[in-house]
């Protein structure tokens, strides 16, 4: 399995939705490519950390912005 591989299949991997045959090539590759692991690894850190945390609200001017653009959007469709 290629690193690039590795990459388009990370979400699988963090959803545990790869078939067992992909995801033994998938470990076995993993054992022995840091880089690929630095990303597995990180990528996992990442979800489970934002997953941890509230959302912040958004500043009164970029709601204000976000709201007028998806009206406008809805308008002109």
């Amino acid at each position: 399995m290629s690193c690039k591989e590795i990459v388009r299949r990370l979400s699988d991997l963090l959803e545990g939705a790869l078939e067992p045959a992909v995801f033994d090539r998938l470990s076995r590759h993993l054992e022995y490519c840091e880089h690929c692991r630095a990303i597995v690894d990180t990528t996992r850190h990442t979800i489970r950390f934002y997953c941890d945390t509230e959302p912040l609200p958004l500043p009164d001017d970029v709601q204000g912005s976000l709201d007028r653009a998806l009206a406008d959007k809805l308008t002109h469709r």
